[in-house]
């Protein structure tokens, strides 16, 4: 077995401390050695005898190619891009008794075929080739590495990601020939957009535009997307479109469907099944269909001859991987934009930070409706202070202010009417009615609840609290910081006892609802799409989430609005919107202009005076307060980087389910931020990547690094 100190090479990217590293891990020498003839008596395959193979192993110093000898009866199976099974491990080098003993079976992939290694030692043997499929191309290949160098994740980390696990009876069916390039459509609803139909003909043409979509309220996206995709087919080439949640790519299915027939394009959603999914993911790495449309995962999709690549609401945090090293959609389309040169398309009825630079930058055009068509398709927004809502006394019936009461009254008289809590459940948050300050348990500080007919309990502990009084003010009065959708519900339903009210969240969420009067209780991003439209909205609690201690909370508390809000009727129509918040707030005057392009310029221009994300390249590092301070210090950081912290982390609680990056339960860990100006974002993630492998090589505590950290609040 061969560890390669080139492990990424010209082709896959790599730095000189991961370099200087390897030599330093694998301490072996290399000198160049002829090719192999036999191994344990058997022969090798007589050309190309040495596989190099990327093993399934995502320890950050291992992080390179092997190579392995390949025995003359899998000499024809062996090819580059397919799953192998290989012995690694301890005592894989060693040859005891004239045998090969030691290491256990990995999966890994053959990268390439060579004539001849340059490790001195004896190689081992590829145990088995998997199947004869090759699932991971050159294309492919030099994604994933880029991808693992942005966020300073191991390439093996990278592929599980972008190649699904093998299913025998799909990979067994053929796939058919694919079908001719289709006609280029007609602009259809793309003529609401001033540089809409230039849009489609440049991707009919075989052009690359990259556009910064702002979509108008209304149904139309998703078959607007299907259109770009199809102007894309027209010219011969692939297309690829990541969408949040499997609601969304169901209406981009239909839609591509509807315009292009069945059979041109693949679905790539966990909701199909294993089996399904890897039969759509081999059609397209076969070149059976020219076009996919998926959700996150779908971000790797092997799209051959690729047009355009193109990303719905790319803020939504369905689109950031949980699994390390946590790439996000975006990120990774705008890398197969720039190394595919196609087409790039961010589309969304808001617009985020990220969106405005890349327009701000020139790297791409933006892709918006003239003011007067904007005015016509959103419907009329009113807003109710939390002030206003205090002093009125139809609050105090179901949380509704006067003015809501009578646009709910007006829209039941049409059609449904869309409430939209921040949370789902009961009464998740209590507060002091006096002033304000959480109310937390005694015992253990955790927040205090009020469930269905019973007294306050701690959330964490399970502890009931009789008495509680607030510890800052004395009052023994309390308020919901935040009442949750059922509670909601239940408080509408005694509001207006001749309307049915249906609830969608996370435990069940409802993709439509009819044309007819009921009120549609729904937490943000589970709002179902009402036919024709809903008459209302009412969006609660607006506070909550602008108060949340996170830099992208109003970018965020706008982007849930506007997106309920497009599912309402347009002003012509009789929509309304009534957002209980502040009015006097940016977000909430951005929602009033209907203008999310405009805070993100402002939010955009802010950021850039601070020095925060996007416009710097941001990573977090945590872990033991000593092991992280031995971190930051060995790490060979650019000369400009600044290092903010660090600062505790809270403890986790062993009763509540744990997240990404929370610290084991009982154990303090602390957080610092690493901030670099433009330019330096690769130097930081190779220095933290160098990091990360040498302590792993020497068994160090761990220490975690997430590359552009979703929230740094």
């Amino acid at each position: 077995m061969r560890s390669d100190d080139r492990q990424s090479g010209e082709s896959a990217g790599g730095g000189p401390e991961q370099l200087a590293l390897i030599r330093e891990t694998v301490r072996t020498a290399r000198v160049p050695r002829a090719k192999p003839r036999t191994w344990r008596g058997a022969a090798l395959a007589g050309e190309m005898p040495v596989a190099r193979v990327v093993v399934n192993k995502g320890v950050l110093h291992l992080d390179q190619f092997f190579d392995y000898a390949v025995p003359e009866e899998l000499d024809e199976v062996a090819r580059p891009g397919v799953r192998v099974r290989v012995r690694f491990g301890a005592g894989a080098h060693q040859v005891r008794g004239g045998r090969r003993e030691g290491g256990r079976l990995i999966d890994g992939f053959i990268v390439e075929r060579r004539a001849a290694s340059d490790y001195s030692g004896p190689l081992a043997a590829l145990a088995d080739v998997v199947s004869p499929e090759p699932v991971l191309s050159a294309e492919l290949l030099g994604l994933a590495r880029a991808v693992a160098d942005r966020y300073a994740g191991s390439l093996a980390d990278v592929l599980q990601l972008a190649v699904p696990p093998r299913n025998a009876r799909a990979e067994a069916k053929p796939s058919p020939e694919p079908p001719p390039p289709p006609a280029a459509p007609g602009p259809g609803t793309w003529e609401r957009y001033a540089n809409g139909p230039a849009f489609l003909d440049a991707l009919a043409g075989g052009g690359s535009p990259r556009a910064v979509w702002t979509a108008l309220p209304g149904p139309h996206w998703a078959g607007e997307l299907a259109a770009a995709v199809a102007a894309t087919l027209a010219s011969g080439r692939g297309a690829l479109v990541v969408v949040p949640d499997g609601r969304g790519a169901a209406r981009v299915d239909t839609a591509l469907t509807a315009l292009l027939g069945e059979g041109r394009h693949a679905l790539l959603t966990a909701e199909a099944g294993p089996e399904r999914r890897y039969r759509q993911w081999l059609a397209a790495r076969r070149g059976s269909v020219r076009a996919g449309v998926g959700t996150r995962a779908a971000m790797f999709a092997p799209v051959q001859d690729l047009g355009l690549v193109a990303v719905w609401d790319d803020v939504d945090s369905s689109h950031s991987e949980q699994h390390a090293p946590q790439p996000h959609a975006r990120e990774v389309l705008l890398l197969r934009a720039a190394h595919d040169q196609c087409g790039f398309l961010l589309g969304g009825t808001s617009c985020t930070v990220e969106a405005a630079q890349l327009v701000a930058t020139g790297w791409a055009l933006p892709l918006a409706a003239p003011r007067e068509r904007v005015r016509a398709a959103a419907p009329l927004v009113r807003t109710v202070g939390d002030g206003e809502l205090a002093r009125d006394e139809a609050a105090r019936v179901a949380r509704l202010p006067s003015l809501a009461w009578q646009a709910v009254r007006e829209g039941l008289r049409t059609g449904p009417v869309l409430v939209q809590v921040p949370r789902r459940g009961y009464v998740p948050r209590l507060a002091c009615e006096r002033c304000r300050a959480p109310a937390r348990c005694r015992h253990c500080a955790g927040p205090l609840q009020a469930p269905a007919e019973r007294d306050l309990r701690c959330g964490w502990c399970g502890r009931d609290e009789p008495g509680w009084h607030c510890a800052e003010c004395g009052s023994t009065r309390l308020r919901a910081r935040v009442v949750g959708a059922r509670r909601t519900a239940e408080e509408l339903g005694r509001a207006f006892p001749a309307v049915p009210v249906r609830t969608s969240g996370r435990d069940h969420v409802l993709e439509s609802v009819p044309d007819r009067p009921a009120l549609v209780v729904s937490t943000p991003g589970a709002e179902p799409v009402a036919d024709g439209g809903y008459a209302a909205a009412l969006l609660l609690d607006g506070w909550a989430m602008l108060g949340r201690p996170d830099l992208r909370a109003g970018e965020e508390a706008l982007r849930r609005w506007i997106h309920a809000g497009s599912l309402v009727r347009g002003q012509a129509e009789g929509g309304t919107v009534v957002v209980v918040a502040e009015p006097t707030l940016r977000p909430v005057q951005a929602l009033v202009r209907w203008d999310p392009v405009g805070h993100a310029r402002r939010e955009l221009a802010e950021r850039a005076e601070l020095g925060f994300p996007p416009v710097s390249r941001m990573a977090a590092v945590t872990g033991p307060p000593d092991a992280l301070t031995a971190f930051l210090a060995s790490a060979a950081l650019p000369g400009d980087a600044e290092v903010l912290g660090p600062v505790p982390l809270p403890m986790s609680d062993p009763g509540r389910p744990r997240r990404t990056g929370d610290p084991p339960p009982g154990e303090r860990w602390e957080r610092a931020l690493v901030r670099v100006p433009p330019g330096s974002g690769a130097a930081l993630a190779a220095a933290l990547k160098a990091a990360r492998a040498g302590r792993s090589a020497r068994g160090g505590d761990p220490v975690r690094v997430r590359i552009d950290p979703p929230d740094i609040g």
